[in-house]
This record gives structure tokens, C-alpha cells and sequence, in this order.
């Protein structure tokens, strides 16, 4: 559960938000009526729920009912580019009806909230946090990033970064050729979607850093796995993952 703080407001400023200027949340429809309440309701975000229990041990794909976690045979027959990954969330619920609002809602106010849902659910994880030396968001092509006014993961990633202290390398992760939408391929085509479609910029700036590579939603893996080759051919040392939600 995300902590919302519910500071006393003074009548005044309570009249005018909850009568003369009315707030409410877009989710459920109740008013805001804390200052810190901004488009979704404390209620809502308290109702978002960080995923606990086994996982892979490299990709971080979910193993329910698996007991213990443990390699999955993917990884164990085909390893990643990147050494390690984890989700904060499971790509349902509240988590998802979130995600959706932040990205296609206009409401990119949201990434503070949603940078704090992930530190909330993995700001303990050493193995992802220990030695990274910068974030790097997956960057959109120009045209969807025009159409929705912002890229989500670079907006989370900045405040991420201000909550661990660490520097966010903006534009050197690109988009080199524009690709339709992966949500309706499948695994294969996925992957062939993705091929050739990052590079980088200013290799200095990524060469022999441990680098944690931020993305909103891990389906499959193909955008993480395109991403971290892209950033280990660059001369990355090591390539960490970190994802909003997982579905």
C-alpha cells in the first residue's frame, strides 16, 4: 500500500476544492480531498497491491505456484542480455486500470505516485539496486510520444531516480525506427517487431556502467532483451530491468 498523506485543510480551501471547484477521482468518482490527492484518490492508489512471491531468478517472469524461485527454462537455455529484472506489480486490477490512465489518460502527474509504488514494492531488492551507477528509460519513437504528449517511463524514471539518487540518461537509449505497437503480436512476432529498432547515443556516457534499463509493462521480454543487447554492444557493463507492472 502506497502511504497517503492527509494533511488538515483549512475550511476555506476545503469549500472551495470540494464545492466551487470540485475535484474527483477519475477512477472511482470521490472527491480529492487532500492536497497530495492528484487525479486518482488515496483509496484507489491503496488498493494497488506490489506482487510478492517467486520469480525468475533472471528475467523476474512471475512463477506462480512454482514454491521457491528459480531460473526459468528460457533463461536457462537462452539468457538475457541484461543479468536481472523485476516487476514492481502484476498487469491487473488497479495496477493495470493505473498504468492505463498514466499512459493513454493525459495524466502525467501520475509518475510520481507511480515511481513511489516501485520503490515501495523493490527499494529493498540489493541485486537490482546494488552498483547501478544510472536509470535508462525506454525511449518512444517521435510520433507516439508526440501523440501522447510525454513518454511514461522517462517521467517515472526521473522521479525514481530523485527517490534513489541517482542520475537518469535521457536520449542516449533510442528509438532509431518506428514499430507498430507490440500489444497485439505475439511472443515470435514480438521479437521481430523490436530487431534493429534501439541505438545509442553519446557511447561515452554508457560505456563500463552498471545501467538499469526502466520500462512500463514486461510482456514477453523482447523490448528488454532489444534493449539491453543494444546498451551491452555499446559497452555497458552490466544491464539491469525494471518494470511498472508485469502481465
Amino acid at each position: 500500500m502506497i502511504p497517503v498523506r492527509r494533511p488538515v485543510r483549512r475550511p476555506l480551501a476545503r469549500f472551495l476544492g470540494l464545492v466551487v471547484f470540485p475535484s474527483f477521482c477519475r477512477l472511482c468518482g470521490a472527491f480529492l480531498d487532500s492536497p497530495d490527492e492528484r487525479v486518482v484518490c488515496g483509496g484507489c492508489w491503496s488498493r494497488a497491491v506490489p506482487r510478492r512471491g517467486p520469480a525468475c531468478l533472471c528475467c523476474g517472469r512471475f512463477l506462480d505456484e512454482a514454491g521457491e524461485s528459480h531460473l526459468c527454462q528460457r533463461c536457462l537455455s537462452d539468457p538475457p542480455p541484461f543479468t536481472y529484472h523485476r516487476s514492481a506489480g502484476r498487469y491487473d486490477g488497479m495496477v493495470k486500470d493505473l498504468l492505463l490512465l498514466f499512459k493513454y489518460g493525459g495524466c502525467s502527474v501520475l509518475a510520481d505516485e507511480m515511481a513511489a509504488f516501485i520503490n515501495l514494492a523493490l527499494g529493498g531488492d540489493a541485486s537490482l539496486w546494488d552498483g547501478v551507477e544510472a536509470i535508462v528509460p525506454v525511449p518512444l519513437d517521435r510520433r507516439r510520444k508526440r501523440e501522447r504528449g510525454f513518454n511514461q517511463s522517462l517521467l517515472v524514471a526521473r522521479q525514481l531516480g530523485r527517490l534513489r539518487g541517482l542520475p537518469v540518461l535521457d536520449r542516449r537509449l533510442v528509438k532509431v525506427r518506428a514499430v507498430p505497437p507490440q500489444v497485439s503480436l505475439e511472443a515470435a512476432e514480438r521479437e521481430r517487431n523490436v530487431r534493429g529498432a534501439y541505438g545509442v547515443r553519446k557511447a561515452a556516457d554508457i560505456r563500463d556502467r552498471t545501467l538499469l534499463v526502466l520500462d512500463d509493462v514486461f510482456t514477453t521480454g523482447s523490448t528488454l532483451r532489444e534493449c539491453g543487447a543494444v546498451l551491452r554492444k555499446a559497452g555497458a557493463a552490466e544491464v539491469r530491468a525494471l518494470t511498472i507492472a508485469q502481465a
